[in-house]
């Protein structure tokens, strides 16, 4: 069964109080649909994505298609004035050896958790459901008057996706077409009515996969893109490509996590240039990464992957640092991303290209003994979002690595000799690191959990 992506577009926005509906809006760099499209894009288990839209903002998405070059969308389909017609105009498009998998397009933060789980489920069901518990009481009333309040043990919030197997949705909405008092919101409501027999399965959703419905909705969405990680359980797999061809330049790459990464793609027989502070090439100094990536591009024809590794840990308190230390930390961490950035480029530009940060999970919070350290790695992952940005038009893809505590040179001199069974290893951060600079992410943090 191929596994198609539904994103329902077709809204026009009446309760936005916008001259373009919703899905245009702008949250975190890009368009909310744009995000929405980009989840379903990296999905693996996505085979083919179908965007059904209003006949008047078609040519407006084709141009997100064209800009993004989204290599999954292979319809863009005109809906109707219901949101079942939507529905209706993408069952009609497909055949019965398909799962149509919908989805609000006003939907931006649904997790790769999420699609894979429906995914999943439509192995065995052949309608599937995503909703969370429902955490406040729910009454029912009329005319302000409330008439009942069910158990919330047994109430959800429904969200999207919504999957099924083609032949189960196409015959419940030739049923429900066929009966004149038929009028529906939701798709599974369709199955449930016209095919009662027809068992539903709930997955299970989360909080933050909200629907953008007032204008009020983007702050709290922008501040969560803002708090948005994905996790790296799927992206472990290294992708299965020619590296002998690749040229991969690697700062910090003498110690701890970019050593790893460069020992990594040295036996994938990639092209891998490692440099540090060891082998005098500064971050800090932004005309000597200049040259450095200048003199690779003459020797080798072409780069790759730019990847920064380098930083530095004080672990003190900001009085107790001297200006020199607060000078060096600042540098390093956040200016010296800056300076390999700008230096990388044309490079990236030229071989649509990957850089790749690194952050810290202290960015969420600034921590005590930490002020510089969180700050400059909070800034970093803020120079990734609007990156990815800025250089998506030159097709170069900007990422940033967030990995809990791993037991690296710099952390054992900060921190003494922990038990290492509570550390991340940084072979499995390595990995994680090449899996995402060769995959189609953009724009994102990729968190790495110890367990």
């Amino acid at each position: 069964m191929r596994n198609i992506a539904v994103i329902l577009a077709g809204g026009c926005g009446a309760r936005f109080g916008e001259e373009l509906p919703k899905q245009f809006a702008k949250v975190a760099g890009k368009k909310i649909i744009e995000h929405t499209i980009d989840a379903f894009e990296q999905n693996g288990h996505i085979d083919e994505i179908a965007i059904v839209s209003h006949k008047d903002y078609i040519h407006l998405i084709t141009e997100i298609c064209i800009t993004n070059q989204y290599k999954k969308v292979k319809k863009i389909l005109q809906g109707g004035k219901q949101r079942y017609e939507s529905s209706v105009a993408a069952i009609r498009a497909y055949t019965d050896n398909t799962n149509l998998i919908f989805h609000d397009a006003v939907r931006p933060l649904v997790s790769q958790r999420i699609i894979n789980d429906c995914i999943e489920a439509l192995k065995k069901y052949n309608a599937v459901d995503v909703a969370v518990k429902a955490s406040d009481t729910i009454v029912q009333a009329k005319e302000q008057l409330i008439q009942a309040v069910p158990d919330r043990e047994y109430l959800y919030n429904g969200q999207t996706p919504q999957g099924f197997s083609h032949s189960v949705i196409k015959r419940a909405y030739e049923r429900a077409l066929m009966d004149p008092a038929f009028k529906t919101t939701d798709d599974c409501n369709v199955v449930k009515a016209y095919l009662p027999d027809e068992p539903i399965y709930v997955v299970e959703g989360e909080q933050t996969n909200i629907k953008l419905t007032y204008r009020e909705d983007l702050f709290l969405i922008d501040k969560l893109f803002q708090l948005k990680t994905i996790n790296s359980k799927y992206y472990q797999e290294i992708p299965d490509v020619d590296y002998t061809h690749k040229v991969i330049v690697i700062f910090g790459g003498t110690s701890g996590i970019g050593q790893c990464i460069e020992t990594i793609l040295k036996s994938k027989n990639a092209n891998v240039y490692s440099c540090s502070r060891k082998t005098g090439i500064d971050i800090k100094d932004g005309i000597c990464i200049k040259n450095y990536l200048s003199h690779i591009y003459a020797e080798s024809g072409r780069i790759d992957a730019v990847i920064n590794s380098a930083a530095v840990l004080q672990k003190q308190t900001l009085l107790s640092m001297s200006d020199a230390e607060i000078t060096d930390g600042i540098n390093t961490n956040y200016v010296g991303s800056i300076n390999v950035a700008k230096a990388a480029y044309p490079y990236l530009m030229e071989t649509h290209g990957a850089l790749l940060l690194f952050t810290s999970s202290s960015y969420t919070r600034g921590r005590s003994l930490y002020s510089i350290y969180s700050s400059t790695k909070a800034a970093v992952v803020n120079l990734v979002q609007a990156l990815s940005e800025e250089w998506l038009p030159s097709h170069i893809r900007v990422n940033c690595i967030c990995p809990e505590r791993t037991l690296t040179p710099m952390r054992i001199t900060n921190f003494g000799l922990e038990d290492p069974d509570t550390l991340l290893k940084p072979e499995k951060v390595a990995r994680i690191s090449i899996a995402t600079c060769f995959s189609n992410l953009n724009g994102e943090v990729i968190d790495i959990h110890h367990m």
